[in-house]
């Protein structure tokens, strides 16, 4: 699958992005709150909410905070209602750009997406507008040390995989939406070590920019990751070295 050379860097600034800003524990929990609302409160046979405890736990989120968002999702304790909303439109250069939002108040969220989308020359769009370009996949991260790569990838497609690489410093493996949880807990079977895992959508097309351009389209995407009630930001913007390069420079 074309397009994926630097999804595990993302992945990675992802996860450092989310440290940086001390929003670590509030996403967490707003993950496990709607993962036990629509499953229910047991992680054994419910996947959604077993990742989202592992992705509060890689956070150290502490475990009475985890338990008290799994029963807050389950209706046992009050709490904020949060509902999902997906938030759509262009940024520098054309990119598409979807957020993905779990909010107590629609009417704060919905205009504060707007105007933020605004900055460095981009806007929000009516929904569908990009979301008809981005697929919803299943994507884990195995570091490379010590792996023999061949096993690895013959593991993976055997219990189902569409697509395996080796980036970097990691094996990135691709799944259909509806395969993942199946994939990821045969993976952990097989002893595998999981790095990172994640229901992300992939653009069918990815855009190029020039560095100054893509700058403005990075400091967007920024502004929207940091947004209280932003979860996850997908793009089709292409993360060249140069970027990259340039964003490690700010």
């Amino acid at each position: 699958m074309a397009g994926h050379s630097h999804s595990s860097n993302i992945a990675r600034r992802k996860s450092a992005v989310d440290e940086k800003r001390g929003k670590a524990f509030t996403k967490a929990a707003k993950d496990i709150i709607i993962a036990a609302r629509e499953k229910g409160k047991d992680p054994d046979h419910n996947p959604h909410l077993r990742l989202a405890i592992e992705k509060a736990k890689a956070v150290n989120m502490p475990k009475d905070r985890i338990d008290h968002a799994i029963l807050r999702g389950a209706g046992e304790v009050p709490g904020m209602t949060y509902e999902e909303r997906s938030y759509e439109g262009y940024g520098p250069g054309g990119i598409a750009i979807i957020v993905d939002a779990l909010t107590d108040s629609i009417n704060r969220t919905a205009p504060e997406m707007k105007h933020l989308f605004s900055k460095y020359g981009g806007n929000m769009g009516e929904p569908g507008c990009v979301s008809y370009d981005f697929t919803k996949v299943g994507l884990i991260l195995i570091k490379s040390e010590n792996i023999d790569e061949d096993k690895l990838m013959e593991d993976s497609l055997e219990i189902g995989a569409e697509d395996f690489s080796n980036i970097d410093d990691f094996f990135e493996i691709i799944t259909s939406f509806e395969d993942f949880f199946n994939i990821l807990d045969g993976l952990k079977e097989k002893e595998y070590l999981i790095d990172f895992a994640e229901i992300t959508k992939i653009p069918g097309n990815k855009i190029k920019l020039d560095v100054e351009t893509g700058l403005k389209a990075y400091k967007l995407i920024d502004l929207l990751e940091n947004q209280q009630d932003s979860q996850n930001v997908y793009t089709n913007l292409e993360y060249t070295d140069e970027l990259i390069k340039a964003i490690d420079e700010i």
